[in-house]
């Protein structure tokens, strides 16, 4: 007679390396953190033997040091040879949706053992490059494309400077915070607020790479080691990818887990996910207030979690404040709820696309302990664009998993319609949202705008540094310029500029 435990999905072993050194005779590939993640996750497992019958294995997209194969050569590595080798696209989302995708198919009888880990070595990659000192790695890939958002954002966007996250998420954030009814002091201050209780998650963490714990002063004050980025965003709440750091996490079919006797008390049950997504370019969204596809993610998510919620182990992804600002919104959370247990992007280290599989070897843990019941994993990608949600328990989960998670209708269904874009516009407008770029003395570069016109098209325009009252009514800490009117005028180059009425 089958087990019931055939078929269950379960966490039961994680892994994790971090080498916070620059020394280069110390220096190791991505596939080497990745090696010594996955032969850790598998002794977390208490199961070391268990390697030889993974079947199959997802490696996180890895930027530092692309590979031609970097699935096969890992497995060469470690000495398996799993039927399935998946390399997955980039994405902050993806370690979650790679669990989420291994637990379905084990559920479904074709795999028993599925391993997910991803890598990255760029501290190592730029002190290489800082000495002029070629590193003895295993051959890059050369036709390795790794895609940013300069190769489908609009022209426009690239030429005003706005298609870099750290340029991108201001508009979120300066949106939102008039939407909610705060000054910019007021959003700023709970931005230190939330990165304060990451500093001090991250202190906890004995894998992060920054672990001092700081005052949300220390965070939100203007200094030359804390400069300003993209308005209103400084260098201490920006994600920081110069790391070395590796994580894996192992996924069994309960009932081999049982016949290895991985301990009971190791395992954590997967309850349900949800995923959906945004319009790829952000200038192709109805607005920056809210975010649907994130609101019925994390709604679906709820659904799971026990209350009260602030007792689970929250991790919410939290590349820039504009992002766990709208989780907490969206799950109900109080605003001194605590929400990472990893210790957030800034200061536990933002390996790419790999952060959420480090997240969720923080969540195992800490639902190994006593206290928390659930845990919720919220990754996302792009610009606020890929999301997916993931509740897991050390209890069993009542149901098993659905195989129809994505909630894309939903999202699609309470998204209002995208204004055109007007790119040679010129007249009266409305200012939508907008962010100013700074340069590294402190000095602002120049301001852009996202303004909507009296025909409802939506315009992009530019703030040239010397217009010094504009730059301090967009940068101003007391009043949002969100609503203020003004035009656009078309310069001789064509470039339209914002003009304040």
């Amino acid at each position: 007679m089958p087990s019931p435990l055939n078929h269950r999905p379960v966490l039961v072993g994680q892994g994790e390396i971090t080498l916070k050194t620059a020394d280069l005779s110390q220096a190791r590939e991505p596939l080497a953190l990745m090696e010594a993640a996955v032969r850790r996750a598998f002794e977390d497992a208490g199961a070391p033997g268990a390697l030889a019958l993974v079947d199959s294995i997802d490696v996180v997209s890895e930027y530092s040091w692309p590979y031609p194969d970097a699935p096969g050569q890992l497995a060469s590595r470690l000495g398996i040879a799993p039927a399935r080798q998946a390399y997955g696209e980039v994405g902050g989302e993806s370690p979650v949706r790679f669990i989420h995708e291994a637990a379905l198919r084990i559920q479904r009888g074709e795999s028993r053992v599925a391993v997910v880990v991803g890598a990255e070595s760029e501290y190592f990659v730029q002190a290489a490059r800082k000495a002029g000192q070629a590193l003895p790695w295993s051959p890059r890939n050369p036709q390795a494309h790794l895609k940013r958002g300069t190769d489908w954002l609009r022209p426009l966007a690239v030429q005003l400077g706005v298609a870099s996250p750290a340029s991108v998420y201001p508009f979120y954030e300066n949106a939102t915070l008039a939407a909610w009814g705060q000054t910019p002091a007021e959003a700023l201050e709970d931005s230190g607020r939330i990165w304060s209780g990451f500093s001090q998650a991250a202190q906890a963490n004995a894998s992060a790479w920054s672990r001092q714990a700081l005052a949300p002063e220390d965070i939100t004050a203007i200094t030359p080691a804390n400069r300003l980025i993209a308005w209103p965003y400084t260098v201490r709440v920006i994600a920081n990818p110069q790391v070395n750091q590796g994580a894996a996490v192992v996924l069994m079919d309960a009932a081999l887990a049982q016949q290895l006797q991985v301990p009971e008390r190791q395992w954590l049950h997967l309850w349900g996910g949800a995923a959906a997504s945004e319009p790829e370019d952000y200038l192709d969204r109805a607005d920056y207030r809210s975010v649907p596809a994130q609101t019925a993610v994390l709604g679906a998510a709820r659904q799971w979690l026990a209350d009260p919620l602030q007792d689970c182990c929250i991790e919410l992804y939290s590349c820039f404040p504009v992002v766990p600002k709208l989780a907490r919104r969206a799950l109900g959370l109080p605003a001194h709820a605590p929400l990472s247990c990893t210790g957030g992007l800034s200061f536990f280290g933002a390996p790419l696309s790999n952060y959420m599989t480090h997240a969720t070897a923080a969540v195992m843990r800490r639902l190994r302990q006593p206290g928390a019941p659930m845990g919720l994993l919220y990754g996302q990608g792009g610009y606020a664009t890929s999301h997916h949600a993931l509740v897991v328990s050390s209890r069993p989960a009542p149901h098993p998993l659905d195989e129809h998670y994505s909630v894309q209708a939903a999202a699609d269904a309470a998204r209002g319609p995208a204004p055109a874009l007007d790119l040679r516009y010129s007249g009266p407008a409305q200012l939508e949202t907008h962010t100013t770029l700074f340069e590294r003395d402190g000095s602002p570069r120049h301001g852009v705008v996202i303004a909507r016109t009296p025909q409802s098209t939506r315009v992009l325009a530019c703030v040239p540094a010397s217009d010094t009252q504009a730059i301090g009514l967009l940068t101003s800490p007391q009043a949002s310029p969100v609503g203020l009117r003004g035009t656009v005028a078309l310069q001789h180059d064509g470039t339209p500029r914002w003009h304040f009425a």
